[in-house]
């Protein structure tokens, strides 16, 4: 029996909940790829690179979760597979780390831009088909390959973005303009993929089943640790002043590779620190 199924059983609470934190999560991983290109090196640079990551997987992920307490199937009840949740959890945080990490140290060349908005779009739609495979319900569910298709490709699209605007926007201004646009590709790669799903129950929908399973025993205690470290993160930025003021435009050059004849090497420049 083909189920009616609904986003927004809330509301738009859910979707404006989940949109807020995405660009939350954008924001901070924004800020924190930043610090890194700016007078960092070793492993305060892989620091801030990794912090970035984290923040920006998390605020996808919590955003996904964020949306699916919206998620209900008329007559039936919901529940949720906790050892596939914290996987895609750590699935968004490992693939934006893999992107981050490229851009970060190898640059945006179009050829390093490419391979890390695939290896990461293509990660993040895995997170958000693994977190609906995670939703047990009494029937089974079925995708339209072409709808799934475009999900994939919006994902790929804003992945791609997010890391370009990463390595290339300096004023805090123009990063919390990027995480807007962000948190809007992420979330509207949500809804496209929900949008693919539909759900056959296996018997007559149950008048008496509860649209969700109850929030407080899975999904908002779930969400809760994810949006402690977007919290945290935050609070880690906002402490860090050369982040927030002074030099934000200045563009950061390689060290200087020294050959064995004392020159330079072709194509390296000295490290320029900011004027105070």
């Amino acid at each position: 029996m083909h189920a009616d199924v609904t986003q927004f059983n809330y509301g738009m609470i859910t979707p404006v909940l989940a949109y807020l934190t995405a660009c939350l999560g954008g924001a901070l991983g924004l800020r924190c790829v930043t610090r890194s290109l700016r007078r960092t090196a070793g492993g305060r640079r892989g620091a801030w690179l990794a912090l970035g990551a984290v923040c920006i997987g998390t605020g996808i992920w919590t955003m996904h979760f964020i949306a699916m307490i919206g998620f209900s199937v008329t007559g039936a009840t919901i529940g949720y597979d906790t050892p596939l949740t914290f996987l895609s959890l750590a699935v968004a945080v490992l693939v934006v780390a893999i992107g981050v990490l490229i851009v970060g140290y190898r640059g945006a060349s179009p050829l390093h831009l490419g391979i890390a908005g695939v290896i990461t779009g293509g990660g993040v739609a895995v997170m958000h088909y693994l977190g609906m495979s995670s939703m047990h319900v009494a029937g089974h569910k079925s995708f339209d390959a072409v709808t799934v298709t475009l999900s994939v490709l919006i994902a790929v699209v804003a992945a791609t973005a997010a890391l370009w605007a990463a390595v290339n926007l300096r004023a805090l201004w123009a990063s919390i303009g990027a995480s807007a646009v962000m948190g809007a590709a992420v979330a509207g790669m949500h809804y496209v993929g929900m949008a693919a799903m539909n759900v056959h129950l296996d018997g007559p929908a149950d008048p008496l089943a509860a649209d969700s399973q109850n929030l407080l025993t899975f999904l908002v205690p779930v969400i809760a640790g994810p949006v402690g470290v977007l919290v945290i993160a935050c609070v880690i930025v906002m402490f860090d002043p050369d982040l927030l003021v002074g030099g934000e435009d200045t563009k950061v050059r390689p060290s200087v590779a020294v050959g064995p004849d004392g020159a330079a090497a072709a194509g390296d420049w000295p490290e320029i620190s900011p004027r105070r």
